[in-house]
């Protein structure tokens, strides 16, 4: 059985051709990322509930965009902007589903906190990641968690997509498992817009409360089950917190070299890896 190990290990140093970008030195997390995590919970009626995913598509910003609350149904809605200096959607889609196939890949995106990772129907590459799930090994603050995201459409969730494709854009959009608890635990998704000189990402994370339910279970039953586990085990501001930095150190960190990655392992690079 192979051994899980935080970091590179001794294989993965020297037969990975990915290697060089593995950089455990992360930047400081940015100022507004800061700001919020010493503010503290924000009211809930700032961040949108997921009813109304699909609104991140258009244009502006809302009032919190990186910030985290609880909200009155029990769930924690998390969200996080990234500005991304030359950096392109179409990098984070390609990202998305290249990354998947193998350890070192995914350890390149959070050097100091992703273990692992597989998709759950054991082929490697495919060029999609839409209607896959990635297993993953991962800490979040000092947890190591073993927990999956089931990808799917942006349409299933109420986006537009032939108005994303119109502007640009690329929304990434996942159910959030638990799989240790075989329990899906939340949404998240990751908009990202091009902007003069590069992109940004909007990420946002609606986790706990209604959003609970037996992987595979759905009705009434699904349903109790799901709003008992969210009662014995809420998500917590410690938890939420500890979310937003993770979200905020992993974007960051490879968005600063995401561009050169893309080029030497992307579609249309020469090279391989693709």
């Amino acid at each position: 059985m192979r051994t899980l190990v935080l970091g590179l290990g001794e294989g993965e140093t020297t037969d990975s051709p990915y290697a060089r970008y593995f950089n455990p030195r992360m930047a400081p997390l940015p100022g507004h990322v800061l700001e919020a995590l010493s503010k503290g919970p924000v009211a809930h009626e700032l961040l949108a509930p997921f009813a109304r995913a699909g609104a991140l598509q258009e244009d502006g910003h809302g009032l919190a965009e990186t910030a985290y609350t609880l909200a009155p149904d029990g769930s924690a809605r998390i969200a996080c902007l990234t500005e991304m200096p030359g950096v392109t959607p179409a990098m984070w889609d390609w990202w998305f589903a290249w990354h998947g196939s193998e350890a070192p890949r995914y350890k390149l995106w959070h050097p100091l906190a992703h273990v692992d990772v597989a998709w759950a129907d054991g082929e490697g590459d495919t060029g999609r990641y839409v209607g896959r799930t990635s297993n993953i090994v991962e800490y979040v603050g000092a947890r190591r968690m073993n927990v999956g995201v089931r990808f799917v459409a942006p349409a299933a969730i109420g986006f537009d997509a032939g108005d994303l494709a119109r502007r640009g854009q690329v929304a990434i959009c996942g159910r959030c498992l638990m799989r240790d608890l075989h329990m899906e635990v939340g949404w998240l998704v990751h908009l990202i817009r091009p902007v003069p000189g590069g992109s940004e990402m909007r990420s946002r994370f609606w986790i706990g409360g209604p959003h609970v339910n037996p992987i595979g279970m759905t009705g009434r039953v699904g349903r109790f089950i799901g709003r008992t586990a969210a009662m014995l085990r809420p998500f917590s501001v410690s938890q939420a917190t500890e979310l937003l930095i993770h979200d905020a150190q992993e974007m960051n960190h490879l968005a600063a070299f995401l561009p050169a990655l893309f080029a030497e392992f992307g579609p249309d690079a020469t090279g391989s890896g693709s």
